[in-house]
């Protein structure tokens, strides 16, 4: 492999950026031409293996795929480890988060009430008992990171929602009623939000499933999660 792009290749891992290094085969399956390397922020249009380019960036899976034209190559893809982060150390929480650890996130728990914020009440995970503000430039927010907004507190949640946006998190969620989250429209546009952007928080939070008990809910805001990491389109920031 080419040493420059190797190190680009290893400095887009480090750096948290989804990249595929695509080498081409022949048809016996050996390596042929020239390695190539493709950023999920390039234009993939005119590329024969768009299509597979796409899809794998959304399931971070490797492997042999075929292009437009038949030619064949092997995707090497390294996409960044997704993160959720939870602001609110609530009921819903303490019952996503282990549910989240077992579909292969890093959890980060963001909430300034120590009351709540506690190592008793939250074993697994990152818990941070700060206000997010203070904590964000710390956490790094990303286009493989969601974020949950569940504490039903303006002074806690909405802060973190607007940084989510700005940053391009793949997943944005409130917790609250329509009319709850009505108010918190008119505070963030007022914050100087889009409407394009605030048209992206899922919000009321979840899939809707009927969900009642706190452990439903956090069901529901997984499930979510999930579509928009393997089926949603990353933003960029």
């Amino acid at each position: 492999m080419d040493l420059d792009l190797l190190a680009r290749f290893n400095a887009a891992r480090s750096g948290r950026r989804a990249a595929i290094l695509v080498t081409p085969m022949d048809p016996q399956g050996a390596t042929s031409g020239h390695q190539r390397l493709v950023a999920e922020t390039d234009d993939l249009t005119g590329d024969p293996f768009a299509e597979p380019l796409s899809a794998a960036f959304r399931s971070g899976r490797s492997g042999i795929v075929t292009g437009r034209g038949g030619e064949s190559a092997f995707l090497t893809v390294s996409v960044p480890p997704p993160r959720l982060v939870l602001i609110g150390a609530v009921h819903i929480s303490q019952a996503l988060l282990p549910m989240a650890e077992l579909a292969g996130f890093d959890v980060t728990v963001i909430d300034p009430r120590t009351a709540f914020a506690t190592p008793e009440r939250f074993s697994g995970g990152r818990l941070l008992a700060e206000w997010p503000q203070d904590v964000l430039d710390e956490v790094a927010l990303d286009p493989y990171t969601a974020v949950a907004a569940l504490t039903h507190d303006p002074k806690i949640d909405d802060i973190p929602l607007q940084a989510a946006l700005e940053a391009g998190c793949f997943y944005v969620g409130a917790l609250g009623s329509r009319k709850t989250h009505g108010r918190r429209v008119e505070r963030l546009t007022q914050a100087g939000v889009s409407e394009a952007a605030l048209a992206r928080i899922d919000a009321p939070v979840g899939a809707d499933i009927g969900a009642a008990s706190p452990a439903e809910i956090a069901v529901a805001v997984l499930a979510n999660v999930i579509l928009a990491l393997r089926k949603g389109e990353r933003k960029r920031p």
